[in-house]
């Protein structure tokens, strides 16, 4: 998780999401509750979304919440500029499979 949103504000700050996209696979799936977009299903259709609409605010872990033995990780998160969320990342062998995003309403 750490790993994640140290690539991601790096994506943030130089534009450059390749290094964050390098870490998801092939097949993964990036979702988001509470917002209206997505779901991007596949590497393609979220390296699209991050180009197409970039995220412009850093995040900051709050904590990890969960971290089970099972491939999946939940953590609380603030965005720089005010607001608060969840992330739950999956992964398998080092590679993100699925990444939902949950802002607090």
């Amino acid at each position: 998780m750490e790993s994640h949103v140290t690539r991601f504000n790096e994506g943030v700050r130089s534009g450059d999401w390749e290094p964050m996209l390098a870490r998801f696979d092939g097949g993964a799936e990036l979702r988001f509750e509470n917002v209206p977009t997505g779901p991007f299903v596949g590497l393609d259709e979220i390296r699209r979304a991050y180009l197409e609409q970039p995220p412009d605010d850093e995040i900051r872990l709050l904590g990890i919440q969960d971290d089970d033995e099972d491939g999946r990780v939940t953590a609380a998160f603030a965005w720089a500029h005010g607001g608060t969320g969840r992330l739950v990342l999956d992964h398998a062998r080092g590679a993100v499979t699925r990444l939902v995003v949950i802002f607090d309403e």
